[in-house]
Order: structure tokens, then C-alpha cells, then sequence
């Protein structure tokens, strides 16, 4: 059975030349896709994106104090809420500059490839936040669904460039989906809709249906990873699996990969059994994120053997991105992804 590996996305080093030629180099074939690694401003996910709220003109910036996992106190925080007055349905949000930085990143991934250092079937992956992690991230709880619709716009003209810019047979796109995720595990802030689970699956599958039907699109159920934590911890793969099943079933078109994260400390059958009741058809493969570079090979071993009870075909990954990890370690994590799949090619 062919095993390959997933980068979720940030990879911390120096560019988008040093991930690209890297991760070829180390995985080759056993990598399908290959990120630009979110590096520069970019490195703390969509922590860039405050510029997006802080140079909108009919936005103001409001301080409050928010509880964050891993500090005792609260902090103050900066939102961004609607200028009284303002005309909702005068706000635009005209370029989030996720499609610049892809059509650069492109670029590079192009010039590599063409000197044969890239396979020639080998993606480029470009991840993309959900409207609604700006919004959580960003945005006044009271504000949230007001600039809903202008995000959806802004994200939906991003997704529109880069498929222009971008070959479709050398294009995955993926949405990261982390406070949605986080909502319905019960930690973390709350979104702004009722009805969680349901609510983040129907908006989902409507980005997914944003990405025309020959570009791979991926999901990554992500749990944040603020200081090497989670926001909150799965109990289990429950609220992976239901997010799984619905994002498959409400899509117009066929979502490639599903990513599901696994915590360090889990390798018992109680968090694995939820995937009994994973209900994907085998045109959307089950990556699963257990490989973690503190217990290496032998601790993915365990969680593998545990996965390899309810389900057999399935890539590798780490758990989240490793964009804030130290940059001396990722060759060797990227070995461990490599030795894994060698593992299973035989």
C-alpha cells in the first residue's frame, strides 16, 4: 500500500525556494503536494491578516480583554468592529493577497519543477483560512455576521485568481478549518452562528464548491497551535469524523483529502474508534495527523497501529503546521515523514 505525506501547510524556514527544494530533496515522491511553507509574515497563520481590518476605512479598532490557553490572565486584545454609521452593505474587503502570494510562490515552485527537481506530478499546495477564522480572529463578536458576506466575497475573489494564475493539474487548494473545529469541541471563542457543527459544515461546503472540480481541494481539521498546544484538545476523532461525513455529503464536488489531527499523548483505541463511523467514499482520502518529532518513528508506529484498526488506506502528517517550531528540527521531522512512507512502499 502506497503511504504518502501531507504538509499541512507552514514550514519554517527560510523561503519559498528553501521549502520547496527541501521537501522535495527529502520526500520526492511520497510528498503529492508541496506548500510554499507560509513563511515571512505569513509564519503565524493568518496573524497578517489584521492589516486586512486595520486599513478598512469604515472599521475601528476596539480594545478587549480575552482569555488566551497557556496564560493565567486575561490580555488585551485588539478587534475590529463597524464604524457607526457605516453603510454594512458599503464595506469591501478588495485583496486579502493570499492569490499574490501564491502567484509568487507559484513562480518558484514553476522554475524548480522545470529544472526536474520537482516531479512532474507533484501539486502545489496553497491553504486558505476560512472566512469565518478571520472573523473569529479579528472581528467584534457583534460585528461578526454583518462582515460575513464581504470576507465570503474577498475569499471568493482570492480562490478566483490563483485558479487563473495557477495550472489546474499542478493546483491543490485547501481550507483550514480550526475555530469552526474548535467551536464544537467546546473550547476556545464561540462562532457567531447557531448550530456549530451544522452551521460550519453547510458555509464549508460552500467554499469547497468555490474550487472548480479538476483542482485537488483538501480540508485540514486543525485545533490551532498557539506555544505547541491546541486551543482545546479532541476528546476523540468524533467531532472530526462528523465534520468529515458532512463536508463530504453537503459538497457539490468531490473533496480530495480530509486531514484529522492526532495529540502526542494519544495512542490509545478510545480516541481512534470514532473513525468506524467515518462514512467517505474512497475518492476522498483519510490523512491523519499523528507523525510528531518528540517520539519519532516509534510513536507514529503506535498511533499508526491504532488507526490501522478501522481504517487501512490512509497518508500521514504531522498534527498542525510547524511554521513556529525551531528550524533546526524540521529536516529531521521531514526524515521521519519519509522513513514511515518507505515503510509501507517497501
Amino acid at each position: 500500500m502506497a503511504r504518502n505525506a501531507h504538509l499541512v501547510g507552514s514550514v519554517g524556514l527560510t523561503d519559498s525556494k528553501e521549502v520547496f527544494t527541501t521537501v522535495s530533496d527529502i520526500l520526492g515522491s511520497c510528498c503529492p503536494r508541496i506548500p510554499d511553507g507560509e513563511t515571512g509574515e505569513r509564519g503565524y497563520w493568518i496573524r497578517w491578516q489584521e492589516k486586512t481590518f486595520a486599513n478598512a476605512p469604515q472599521i475601528e479598532a476596539v480594545e478587549q480583554e480575552v482569555k488566551i490557553p497557556g496564560f493565567k490572565d486575561a490580555l488585551k486584545r485588539t478587534f475590529y468592529g463597524i464604524k457607526p454609521g457605516t453603510d454594512p452593505a458599503s464595506i469591501t474587503f478588495e485583496n486579502l493577497g493570499y492569490a499574490d502570494e501564491a502567484i509568487a510562490s507559484w513562480k518558484v515552485f514553476k522554475a524548480i519543477a522545470d529544472d526536474g527537481k520537482i516531479g512532474p506530478n507533484t501539486r502545489f499546495l496553497v491553504a486558505l483560512p476560512t472566512p469565518v477564522a478571520l472573523l473569529s480572529g479579528f472581528v467584534l463578536m457583534k460585528d461578526r455576521a454583518t462582515l460575513e458576506p464581504a470576507l465570503n466575497a474577498a475569499m471568493k475573489d482570492e480562490v478566483e485568481k490563483i485558479s487563473s494564475a495557477i495550472p489546474h493539474d499542478r493546483l491543490s487548494i485547501q481550507w483550514d478549518v480550526c475555530y469552526e473545529a474548535v467551536a464544537v469541541e467546546g473550547g476556545g471563542p464561540p462562532v457567531h452562528y447557531d448550530h456549530p457543527l451544522a452551521g460550519s459544515i453547510s458555509r464549508v461546503a460552500r467554499l469547497c464548491d468555490l474550487v472548480d472540480g479538476d483542482i485537488e481541494l483538501g480540508i485540514h481539521l486543525c485545533y490551532g497551535d498557539p506555544g505547541h498546544q491546541h486551543i482545546v484538545q479532541p476528546q476523540d476523532f468524533s467531532v472530526c469524523v462528523d465534520f468529515a461525513n458532512g463536508i463530504c455529503a453537503a459538497a457539490s464536488r468531490t473533496v480530495n483529502y480530509i486531514h484529522m489531527p492526532v495529540p502526542r499523548d494519544r495512542d490509545d483505541v478510545a480516541y481512534f474508534e470514532p473513525l468506524a463511523k467515518l462514512n467517505i467514499t474512497a475518492e476522498t482520502k483519510l490523512t491523519i495527523g499523528l507523525v510528531h518529532h518528540t517520539d519519532g518513528i516509534e510513536g507514529s508506529r503506535r498511533r499508526m497501529a491504532q488507526a490501522d484498526k478501522y481504517v487501512r488506506d490512509y497518508d500521514i502528517a504531522t498534527e498542525c503546521g510547524f511554521g513556529r517550531r525551531d528550524p533546526a528540527t524540521i529536516r529531521d521531522l521531514l526524515a521521519i515523514h519519509s522513513d514511515l512512507c518507505r515503510d509501507e512502499k517497501g
